[in-house]
């Protein structure tokens, strides 16, 4: 996986897209993300399209200076059309499986699990502060 760089721009926020919208059966795990100087994030899933019944989980996944991984926020399962929102971010309340009143790690990736090989049509977009 390679390292992606986001700079900040008006206003000091970055808005970027992790996952364009496309139907997926399969896991998908981003690239590595660096946004300096960022210390939230606003993940927006936003699934437009089911087959059947399908099933994914999305993970924010810190990134240790030696590698290592680690979940800072796992979603519940999302089974349906619609937008789901995750947030992380110092102060902001604690809600399981959708907030974690945590810093944004200095490196960090998305991953979408999926349960089974049923498809979604999905997008995954990010706005860091």
């Amino acid at each position: 996986m390679a390292t992606q760089t986001i700079q900040k721009g008006y206003g000091g926020k970055a808005q970027f897209t992790i996952l364009a919208s496309a139907a997926r059966t399969t896991t998908q795990t981003s690239d590595d993300y660096v946004v300096p100087y960022s210390h939230s994030l606003r993940l927006v899933i936003n699934v437009t399209s089911i087959t059947s019944t399908p099933s994914m989980t999305v993970t924010i996944a810190g990134k240790t200076p030696l590698g290592v991984y680690f979940s800072v926020l796992v979603s519940s399962a999302i089974t349906a059309t619609g937008t789901t929102v995750l947030k992380i971010g110092p102060g902001i309340g604690q809600v399981a499986n959708a907030a974690a009143a945590d810093e944004l790690p200095q490196t960090w990736r998305v991953t979408v699990t999926a349960a089974d090989a049923d498809s979604a049509t999905y997008s995954v977009e990010a706005e860091a502060v």
